[in-house]
């Protein structure tokens, strides 16, 4: 089966043959249908894409054309029985949940289903998880849920909501795939094509912003020439400010606009520039809410930050694993194949159990910065240790 014999609305969902087939059978027969589902898979398999076209399909009257107004708002995000939890800050509230929990209990608007998407359920906190579990154990008859995390294991799910969704297991889309995804259908010249999918890790998303943006490939090429570059010391602190500080900047370049339009749109909604009686209570009453907007802009932007940070060190740790596959022969596509003469380079000066300590030290700057350690220690440790060997 292909993509183009079933509905539209699937075209983004790279590489996912069996997944779309099984989630296309779900939304013509009603018989295939049940109330909760789990979709996993690597970072960049597509796993929020799939539960979105999903929910288009669901609502869609002839089950996911791409085209009627159904399909354009789910996928737009605009569509009124269907509501998707990004989480912007580090982890999903228990607030935020119940409140989500409360609205799914409706019956649907202008829709079949109401149907509630959780782009990052592995970021619920237990108390979120919780008042989740409860809706997915008695579902109102015409709720779905569809929760994304990178695998069912219980540090990403918990066991007893695991227990009561139906998965859908993702893999990573083949670089043939991607590469024929971004030159025919975002016009990506096919060279570079080849290239950002060659390196992007199976990632769709990442591919497509190494292709289009040259600041993301500058930001790929600072941190690949970190492990030669670091002959010194005193480099690895200078390495680790470069490293933050490109991490900020990224993510300054994302939150930038976006703050100032809520900013905005908060003091038109809180009587800035009116007149009148009412205006100077609204005015007052206007500092929680700025405090709570501020708040939730600074949780993004560590969010942001880090999330940014651990895609440097995804790179890193590719590099690492290359370097051994080199030093030991091993017959398998490199992570980063335009930079095989660095790799030989490495694999001819450091022993494997140097390399390996190295690598290690990448993962745990991963772990590190999970665990809220602050960015800047995780980075400078790492770096010590990629310095030493």
């Amino acid at each position: 089966m292909t993509v183009t014999s079933v509905g539209e609305v699937w075209a983004d969902l790279v590489g996912q043959d069996r997944a779309i087939a099984e989630l296309d059978s779900a939304a013509t027969d009603p018989a295939a249908m049940t109330h909760a589902w789990l979709f996993t898979g690597p970072p960049g398999s597509g796993r929020s894409v799939a539960a979105r076209a999903f929910a288009a399909a669901l609502q869609c009257p002839e089950h996911g054309c791409g085209h009627c107004q159904s399909c354009r708002t789910v996928l737009a995000g605009t569509h009124s029985d269907v509501r998707e939890v990004v989480p912007e800050g580090l982890s999903i509230s228990v607030s935020e949940m119940r409140a989500l929990v409360q609205i799914a209990a409706r019956r649907p608007s202008t829709g079949g289903w109401q149907i509630v998407v959780i782009a990052d359920a592995d970021r619920l906190t237990e108390g979120a998880a919780n008042a989740l579990l409860k809706a997915v154990e008695e579902p109102s008859a015409r709720t779905v849920f569809l929760l994304c995390a990178p695998s069912d294991h219980p540090d990403d799910v918990p066991v007893t909501i695991r227990s009561r969704c139906r998965l859908v297991p993702l893999r990573t889309p083949p670089a043939e795939a991607i590469a024929a995804v971004l030159s025919s259908r975002d016009g990506v010249d096919p060279e570079i094509a080849r290239w950002a999918a060659s390196v992007c890790g199976g990632h769709v998303g990442r591919a497509r912003r190494l292709a289009r943006d040259p600041d993301a490939r500058a930001r790929r090429e600072q941190v690949l020439a970190l492990p030669l570059s670091l002959r010194g010391f005193g480099e690895v602190f200078t390495a680790a400010d470069h490293l933050i500080g490109s991490a900020e900047a990224e993510a300054a370049d994302v939150a930038g606009s976006r703050d100032a339009a809520e900013r905005e749109a908060l003091s038109v909604a809180m009587g800035a520039g009116g007149t009148g009686k009412g205006v100077a209570a609204a005015q007052r009453g206007a500092k929680a809410a700025e405090r709570e907007l501020e708040r939730r802009q600074k949780s993004r932007a560590t969010r942001s930050q880090r999330d940014a940070l651990d895609r440097a060190l995804v790179d890193l740790a590719g590099f690492y694993r290359d370097v051994l596959a080199a030093r030991f022969g091993a017959s398998v596509p490199a992570t980063h194949p335009d930079r095989a003469q660095d790799v030989h380079q490495a694999a001819a000066s450091w022993s494997p159990e140097s390399t390996l300590r190295r690598l290690e030290a990448v993962l745990s700057c991963r772990e590190a910065l999970e665990l809220n350690v602050k960015p800047r220690i995780a980075v400078e440790a790492m770096l010590t240790v990629l310095h030493r060997g």
